[in-house]
């Protein structure tokens, strides 16, 4: 294994990394680095928690020519949070190692005024979401006339339907001569055809080391969808969670499900993309200090987070694709601890299952141990005996695989 100033990084960025306790490189870093010293086109996938961000900010703040004062690197994501991540980590490094380069993050929602006079700081690196740099980019308060390198960070979101035309919209305002470096844990086709005015990046891919994976557990349990919120919040007290992150697909829904979730006092929180910055700022640092065990959030808000010690990860809802699930279990078990997803289904959604269990390559246990929540009481009916040993006896001969995740979840 190298180590960072072998790969070309300088001792006093080393040094910083040092007082962070992070010793030698990881496996994406090691891949990565010396391409983006070297100036060419890259397209990364790694797996989450895998230290892609440091895999691409070290050689770029590397490059800067801090004597000058032009912008020379522009990085894009597609959430607030992620580029508050950036900034802070880019910041962090730069103090640290007295790069004298400054950073400017740049995001939709916040003052737009402060952000033009924060420009006549003369930043060298600019991290920030595509609307608002093509905004300012039109007021002619952003000038990109010298930028040499572009990171798009969670590029499959970046060049997903909703996000595309804002993404090749900045890509068309630097210059043609530049470096593109393109990180994310999964590359979709959709994605990187739309990516193609890389003309042929050469394409890094780190597999997931067997031994992180091992600290995973990719559980599941048959739930009644009318029970799921019940079931999170029975598992959450009986896990004793001491982070958990639940996972919901549509936002329309939140107010309903953080009102159960919040029965008898659970504390619970939500990230959510329609939320107004401040709440969501609220939301993560009030989950980083302890103070709600639970954060109920969509996928898109809680892409690419870096929030320590999630030991739990709950599908409330199952995720949409393979890669939705790899980017949500990707929030637990990082930085060498343990950690849970457990994903609840109902028994219609169990060829769901299957198809994830295929896609992915793993196989989900059956959670196991511990009380259910107690069904909602209904009005039974006279018993019709002969009716009763038809259905037994027609259930004997067709046995199913969803016959099966409902015993193994018993």
């Amino acid at each position: 294994m190298s180590n960072f100033i072998d790969l070309g990084i300088s001792e006093a960025l080393v040094d910083v990394l040092t007082k962070q306790n992070i010793i030698s490189p990881m496996r994406v870093q090691e891949a990565v680095i010396p391409k983006i010293m070297g100036g060419g086109n890259l397209v990364v996938q790694a797996p989450t928690g895998t230290g892609k961000t440091l895999a691409y900010l070290l050689p770029v703040l590397q490059k800067i020519d801090k004597d000058s004062r032009d912008v020379q690197a522009v990085i894009l994501a597609p959430t607030y949070e992620l580029v508050m991540q950036i900034v802070n980590v880019a910041r962090d490094l730069v103090q640290g190692a007295n790069l004298g380069i400054k950073v400017q993050g740049l995001i939709g929602g916040a003052n737009i005024t402060r952000q033009m006079d924060k420009l006549k700081d003369k930043p060298q690196l600019i991290v920030g979401s595509a609307g608002r740099i093509i905004e300012l980019a039109q007021k002619n308060k952003l000038k990109l006339h010298k930028v040499n390198m572009l990171v798009l960070d969670e590029f499959d979101r970046l060049f997903d339907d909703q996000n595309m035309e804002n993404t090749a919209a900045v890509v068309r305002l630097l210059p043609e001569e530049r470096q593109v470096v393109m990180v994310s844990a999964t590359a979709p086709k959709k994605a990187l055809e739309r990516a193609d005015f890389l003309q042929h990046p050469e394409v890094i891919k780190v597999e997931a080391d067997p031994a992180v994976l091992a600290l995973r557990e990719d559980l599941y349990r048959m739930t009644p969808f009318r029970s799921k919120v019940e079931t999170v919040r029975h598992l959450a007290r009986r896990l004793a969670v001491k982070r958990g992150l639940v996972f919901i697909n549509k936002v329309f829904d939140a107010e309903r499900i953080l009102a159960q979730l919040r029965y008898e006092g659970f504390m619970v929180g939500t990230l959510l993309g329609h939320s107004n910055k401040q709440a969501r700022q609220k939301a993560i640092a009030d989950f980083k200090a302890g103070r709600i065990k639970l954060l109920l959030s969509t996928d898109l808000a809680a892409r690419g987070l870096d929030i320590p010690e999630v030991d739990y990860v709950f599908n409330l809802d199952l995720p949409e694709s393979s890669e939705v699930y790899l980017h949500r279990a990707g929030r637990t078990a990082r930085a060498g601890a343990k950690g849970t997803v457990i994903t609840l289904a109902d028994n219609k959604e169990a060829y769901k299952l299957e198809q994830l269990e295929k896609k992915l390559g793993i196989a989900f246990k059956p959670l196991k141990g511990g009380d259910k929540p107690a069904p909602t009481k209904k009005k039974t009916k006279p018993v019709n005996r002969e009716t009763t040993k038809k259905a037994v006896n027609k259930n004997k001969k067709h046995t199913n695989r969803q016959g099966k995740r409902r015993g193994a979840a018993k």
